[in-house]
């Protein structure tokens, strides 16, 4: 642009000279001579004037390129721009991205922390559980009668003592005097199965928790070869500590059992209390 301005302002001033040289003034080095009322140019000014309109003539190229230039730029700043606005869309989207699977790391780490929460609450009730399953009495026994045969009638009542033991734990039953005593308050289940193969006899049982009489089974058998009584029972009684539980059998009662084991008794702790 300066030189734009440099090339105008020397075209304005040769304009001047040229005004001045038709008065008949000589300026500098240009010589204007008149011929027959007509008026030359020396080849100087002429040169110089064909100087200064090749150097305008340049300066419009150099000023089209420039601006062939500042456009290509331009695109291509606007290229880049679009480039650059397409990453940042790109950019915005793997953010969100990102933040979601943040978001779904951060719910996964609160269930997963949930989940330790509820199982370590878990493990404690199993480790309680295990601790009073521990410290919880085991009771339970059962035996049968007698590999003997007979037993009975007798004149007065007698405590059946169940001499076969198949399982004594806790060893509250003793086959000895054929009585259970609890060893823990608590709850506890009791059966009992009599059997008798005399004809026109009578079988029977009176089980007691303590002195105290809670059943009386009885039964006749039929007079014949093939007869045979049975009776059975059961009740589940809540005992304390050092309570005794029997069977008897009854005054002109008898009983039966063999090693096929027909005669027995039974029991063991629910819960304690």
């Amino acid at each position: 642009m300066r030189t734009a301005a440099a090339l105008l302002a020397s075209l304005l001033c040769l304009t001047w000279t040229w005004a001045q040289g038709e008065s008949g003034e000589v300026i500098g080095n240009a010589n204007i001579q008149e011929d027959g009322g007509k008026r030359n140019i020396s080849p100087d000014i002429w040169a110089e004037l064909k100087e200064l309109r090749d150097m305008a003539i340049e300066q419009k190229v150099e000023l089209r390129n420039s601006k062939s230039k500042i456009e290509k730029l331009e695109q291509e700043n606007t290229a880049v721009q679009a480039r650059l606005s397409g990453s940042e869309s790109k950019n915005a989207v793997l953010e969100a991205r990102m933040s979601s699977s943040e978001i779904e790391v951060e719910e996964l780490k609160r269930e997963n922390a949930v989940l330790e929460t509820r199982m370590s609450s878990s493990e404690i009730e199993v480790e309680e559980l295990k601790r009073e399953n521990a410290d919880r009495p085991k009771v339970a026994f059962s035996a049968s009668l007698t590999d003997a045969g007979h037993v009975g009638p007798f004149n007065t009542d007698i405590t059946l003592k169940f001499s076969k033991v198949f399982t004594n734990i806790g060893q509250a039953y003793s086959p000895t005097t054929g009585i259970f005593t609890a060893p823990v308050r608590g709850v506890y289940y009791f059966r009992f199965t009599l059997r008798d193969n005399r004809a026109s006899s009578w079988i029977g049982a009176k089980l007691y928790h303590n002195d105290e009489r809670l059943m009386l089974n009885d039964d006749y058998s039929t007079p014949t070869s093939y007869a045979y009584a049975i009776v059975a029972n059961a009740l589940a009684l809540q005992l304390e500590k050092g309570d005794v539980v029997r069977i008897d059998l009854g005054a002109s009662h008898g009983v039966f059992d063999d090693s096929n084991d027909h005669t027995t008794f039974s029991g063991f702790l629910l819960f304690p209390l």
